[in-house]
């Protein structure tokens, strides 16, 4: 069964303990700029905003590649591989929801790939704010629950989801 994350941004507190754990495991180094999942802040508005691949059914930024590297593994994850990225940015721009990026060292595209089955940014989140959950109508339910504090407080929903 393929899973997801899902992210309660109510419960996000932006200490990035998940950046830096993603950092330590996929580049052995505590590096948040190379982390896979990006905190974004809006402290006048009080926004946190756990950013991290969505784990597309219909993924553009595969579509966009044209080397052929975004692909799914054996658990049906889409990951990068690092051998086949051409570093053309494609993928990045063709993502709308800013869950692919550019590793700063490699010059690489970088996405999360769920650690296999056991991601470490969710051992890592001590206030339970990001869960591994499989795709189906449950887990993606909970998905966007999980996101509905965000699209309240950016005026995008105004009514029950």
């Amino acid at each position: 069964m393929k899973h997801i994350l899902a992210v309660s941004m109510d419960l996000c507190t932006g200490c990035r303990n998940c950046e830096l754990a993603c950092s330590v495991r996929n580049t052995r180094s505590f590096t948040p700029s190379r982390s896979r999942i990006q905190i974004l802040k809006d402290e006048p508005r009080s926004i946190i905003a756990p950013v991290v691949c969505l784990q597309c059914d219909e993924p553009l930024c595969r579509n966009a590649c044209p080397s052929g590297a975004i692909a799914e593994n054996d658990f049906g994850t889409l990951t990068v591989n690092q051998e086949a990225c051409i570093g053309c940015m494609n993928c990045v721009t063709a993502c709308v929801y800013g869950g692919i990026a550019m590793d700063n060292k490699t010059l690489k595209a970088v996405k999360c790939d769920l650690c296999e089955g056991d991601p470490a940014c969710v051992k890592a989140c001590e206030y339970g704010a990001l869960k591994l959950v499989t795709a189906d109508a449950r887990g993606i339910d909970e998905r966007y629950k999980g996101i509905q504090v965000l699209s309240e407080a950016l005026g995008l929903v105004t009514e029950e989801m």
